[in-house]
């Protein structure tokens, strides 16, 4: 590899904020908060929104979409298609 153009490459913790769940690995990535992982070390740590622990295609728990509303207010909008 050419010297002095890759960013740094190193231990980073990813921790999902919604379903408290966080895990170590390494990226290029960085932070200015750290945290204490279970080895005793710290780390940068990226705060992530959805993680595969919290996603609802991994979990299991599919979210209710209102797809009636939006429908009805299509209808309202642009009126009910008749057959011809």
């Amino acid at each position: 590899m050419k010297p002095g153009i890759h960013p740094p490459y190193g231990p980073v913790v990813f921790r999902d904020r919604a379903g408290g769940f966080a895990f170590l690995t390494r990226s290029t990535l960085s932070s200015d908060k750290t945290i204490e992982w279970e080895d005793g070390r710290t780390y940068p740590v990226v705060d992530v929104e959805i993680s595969s622990a919290s996603h609802p295609f991994y979990t299991g728990h599919a979210r209710v979409v209102d797809t009636a509303g939006r429908v009805e207010r299509f209808e309202r909008r642009y009126g009910r298609h008749e057959a011809r």
